[in-house]
């Protein structure tokens, strides 16, 4: 691996790869080029062999590709090649949903712990697998006993820093944020925020662009590697 620092855009990417090439093993395809990859799943080639070579040579010459070695690096390299435990802070409807969300698993990752501050909620149970709502003032024990490494704050914006310093204090390095707020943390912790509003008035500006009545192919791919760029820079 290269000692230059590798970008957030980078790792992103490396997992839509993952997703691509889950989704050629599904299919019994053995081994792909870059270009053959770029083209099945509109992604750019140049772009993965750089993306790869930050990291190390798995392409063959004249074979390109074998999937399974590829998919199991990229796994590795994602640190999904170890299971993740997931506490959620905020039990309303956000929060409950994410807990509820069965995809979490296809990617090593698992809700393990919900925490809130409503007396009402607290010890309820949610979802198939009956996640415990714990007080939001136990999170720190909770932590250490569910050995949880990643946390997610599902609570309104006002409530969201105080929250994300309850997270640090309790040891967490990795917080995703789905509060629509700015938020401070120690360099030694990552914060990845989603803005869903964000995101929706990026599409609004897209519809709001005059379109041309013809499209060539090329065009069009531009204009879809254009707003995976501006997507993964909102995420």
């Amino acid at each position: 691996m290269k000692s230059e620092k590798i970008s957030e855009l980078t790792t992103n990417r490396l997992s839509v790869y993952l997703r691509c090439l889950n989704t050629l093993a599904a299919a019994g395809i053995k081994t792909i080029s870059s270009q053959a990859l770029a083209e099945q799943f509109n992604l750019n080639s140049a772009q993965i062999r750089k993306d790869l070579g930050y990291f190390g040579e798995f392409g063959v010459r004249g074979v390109g590709y074998y999937v399974a070695d590829l998919r199991e690096h990229i796994t590795n390299i994602l640190g999904l090649d170890k299971p993740h435990r997931v506490g959620i802070v905020g039990a309303g409807r956000l929060g409950t949903a994410l807990a509820n969300y069965r995809g979490f698993s296809k990617s090593n990752f698992s809700v393990v712990a919900i925490f809130d501050n409503d007396e009402t909620k607290i010890g309820r149970r949610v979802g198939e697998d009956e996640i415990a709502i714990h007080d939001v003032r136990e999170m720190p024990l909770v932590v250490k006993q569910e050995s949880i490494d990643v946390m997610v704050i599902a609570v309104p914006a006002r409530a969201a820093q105080k929250v994300l310093n309850q997270i640090m204090s309790a040891g967490i390095k990795a917080v995703l944020n789905f509060a629509p707020a700015p938020l401070s943390a120690r360099l030694d912790v990552k914060v990845k925020t989603v803005d869903l509003t964000t995101s929706l008035e990026s599409l609004s500006y897209f519809l709001a662009r005059p379109q041309s009545k013809v499209t060539t192919t090329r065009r069009h791919k531009q204009q879809f590697e254009e707003l995976n760029e501006i997507n993964e820079q909102e995420l």
